[in-house]
């Protein structure tokens, strides 16, 4: 059996201090929410607890799905990276950008470079820059091929959109085709869900064309982050069956947020090619609880075909 944690959106804290200069724009705005938000909602009373539970669990691999920093500061992607390496190696820590990783087009390269090693994929020589057509990048672990999605790009003040792109998309049709003659279990990181509705500044711009290549080419699960809640949607597969698409709450959320309190995902994986089981099991803050409780585990494949 192989294990998997997925968790997203810790939106490390607290924001450093920054030059008058380099709060202008997109990032003021950011920087009035964390003040009169997110700094009371999130932060690492919920955070610490639940990756100590984490660890405990002793997962094969650790799937991040984006926004471990706030208004992109460069100082913000250092904090980021420590928050990775207490995760661990990375070999065993896998990370796909947020929207909040690209807050603004000046830092757009600065999770390429802090995070490089926990998102370049297996072919990627160590000395190799990491760029924006790393990706789709692929990690080959035992019976499983993570693939990790970028749909972090910069947006104008109050957007919180994500996008592919069709490049990206070619290049993920062609890695998920190939993963399927190796007979691996394809698990799909992406920031933004590519199912379900939400209000276009939150959407994913490209999402009906990302389903269609996942359709075509085919996955065992996809997971992401973004909506800071807890959720299961499906991805209905050319020829039968369908994609089960997971969320979860934003992991530094307290008990008490009305989107979820703080949680992750642990899929525990068995079997082979053409009869994969995969099992997932939520674990998490009650809503008014201090204490990390495991929900019942539910079976997301086999999976029958969208109804």
């Amino acid at each position: 059996m192989f294990t998997l944690a997925h968790l997203s959106d810790p939106h490390l804290g607290p924001i450093p201090e920054a030059q008058l200069s380099e709060l202008l724009g997109k990032r003021f705005f950011g920087m009035m929410n964390w003040i009169g938000a997110r700094r009371r909602n999130f932060g690492a009373s919920t955070l610490g607890p639940l990756m100590d539970d984490l660890l405990v669990q002793a997962p094969d691999h650790i799937c991040v799905t984006g926004d471990l920093v706030n208004v992109s500061l460069p100082a913000e992607f250092d904090t980021g990276a420590t928050f990775l390496t207490s995760l661990g190696a990375p070999d065993r820590v896998s990370v796909v950008p947020g929207n909040h990783d690209a807050y603004v087009r000046s830092a757009m390269h600065y999770h390429l470079e802090h995070w490089a090693p926990f998102l370049s994929g297996d072919d990627t020589h160590p000395h190799t820059p990491v760029d924006v057509d790393a990706f789709p990048y692929v990690r080959r672990r035992g019976p499983v091929a993570v693939v990790g999605v970028s749909t972090a790009v910069p947006t104008a003040v109050f957007l919180a959109s994500g996008e592919a792109g069709k490049g990206q998309l070619g290049r993920l049709r062609a890695v998920l085709a190939e993963l399927k003659t190796e007979g691996l279990f394809r698990a799909v990181m992406i920031h933004h869900p590519p199912v379900g509705s939400r209000p276009f500044h939150r959407d994913l711009k490209d999402a009906a064309a990302v389903r269609a290549v996942l359709a075509e080419a085919g996955a065992e699960l996809v997971m992401h982050g973004h909506d800071h809640r807890a959720a299961l949607g499906q991805i209905e597969i050319a020829g039968g069956g369908s994609i089960p698409v997971v969320g979860v709450p934003s992991a530094s959320a307290g008990p008490d947020d009305d989107r979820g309190a703080g949680a992750y995902a642990l899929y525990r994986i068995s079997g082979h090619p053409g009869a994969w089981r995969c099992e997932m099991e939520r674990r998490g803050f009650a809503p008014g609880r201090r204490s990390v409780d495991a929900g019942e585990a539910q079976l997301l494949w086999p999976r029958p075909a969208a109804g």
